[in-house]
């Protein structure tokens, strides 16, 4: 079978609290979700049309196998999701307090896609996909990191399109200078990044005191430098474009002949800004993949960024082609 879309990285149970406005102390009903930026981005693109197919890990036990359920309901391919003995699947909590406060709590001990191997990516044949997703949190850790380059160059011999989305966690990095250190290395392999103007800046990282987390939102740090240089630095590196998204305000695209274009946003009122930047990656990639101009491309995923955060989830709230074309369409158009 041909896909669309292959992802990589990490795939989690997410539970959110339905508690809107509580404090995290006051949380009394969660929600289960799957999620992880590649689950989130193979569902949203599935969702809107596109094949998708995922390579992550779980552990031998039920979250993996709920993990694996999910997807298969979602109809995204399981082929490449590895039961790793010896790990325990990922779950995250989340609180949703809005407008600012979105705390998350990781428990990843022996997460199972820190254990991607060389190995399990030579089970793939590269041939079936038209593109192929990274994340820059599988780069964070050994064996993984090798893992994903080495896919990262089969999928891009094969002529696949290779998109890269920042997915900055500083509490999944040993060092968080090694964040930039890492993917300024990888970018070279790669044609589309797409990253907020925080995970831009976390590429250019020279001291640790210069991200600053406040209310453990780990999604969204305010993170001190110079975004231009960094831009600069990134389209210098051979990428074709780079998206780097404002909130609201959209999308600027940055292209290496000095380029800018700038794409507004929907604006709406946000209950919950978790899975926004994913399901931009959704959209955007289903109309490059359509051959949508840049502009039509990057409004699509402003709009589904929008319709997520007026939801209380990532994955499991995705529009599909209709409901996000009328989105649109109520909204003004393209």
């Amino acid at each position: 079978m041909k896909f669309d879309l292959l992802t990589f990285g990490r795939a989690s149970i997410d539970l959110y609290s339905k508690n809107i406005g509580a404090e995290f102390n006051d949380i009394k009903l969660l929600s289960t979700a799957i999620g992880g930026s590649p689950v989130n981005i193979s569902v949203g693109a599935q969702r809107l049309g596109l094949k998708t197919s995922i390579v992550t890990g779980v552990g031998n036990d039920p979250i993996g196998s709920f993990i694996i359920n999910a997807l298969q309901q979602e109809k995204v391919d399981v082929s490449h999701v590895n039961t790793i003995e010896g790990t325990t699947s990922t779950a995250v909590v989340c609180g949703i307090v809005p407008p600012d406060k979105f705390p998350l709590v990781f428990y990843r001990d022996k997460a199972p896609d820190n254990y991607l191997s060389i190995d399990m990516v030579n089970t793939i044949d590269f041939t079936h996909y038209r593109s192929f997703l990274m994340t820059g949190t599988a780069l964070s850790v050994e064996p993984t990191r090798s893992a994903a380059i080495y896919a990262t160059e089969k999928a891009r011999a094969q002529g696949a399109t290779i998109f890269l989305d920042i997915d900055f966690r500083a509490n999944l990095w040993h060092d968080v200078r090694a964040f930039g250190v890492t993917l300024r290395q990888y970018l070279p392999l790669c044609d589309i990044i797409m990253g907020t103007e925080e995970e831009l800046l976390a590429m250019g990282l020279t001291e640790s005191d210069q991200v600053k987390i406040k209310d453990n939102a780990i999604s969204s740090p305010t993170i001190e430098g110079d975004i231009n240089a960094v831009i600069k630095q990134v389209l210098s590196s051979g990428v074709k474009l780079l998206l780097v998204k404002t909130g609201a305000k959209g999308v600027s695209a940055y292209y290496p002949d000095g380029r800018i274009e700038n794409i507004p946003g929907f604006p709406v009122e946000v209950v919950n800004v978790l899975g926004a930047g994913d399901a931009f990656a959704s959209g955007f990639i289903y109309g490059y993949l359509q051959n949508w101009d840049t502009y039509q491309s990057c409004r699509l995923a402003n709009a589904c960024g929008a319709w997520i955060v007026t939801r209380q989830g990532c994955s499991n709230y995705a529009p599909t082609y209709e409901e996000i074309i009328q989105f649109i369409k109520d909204k003004g158009g393209f």
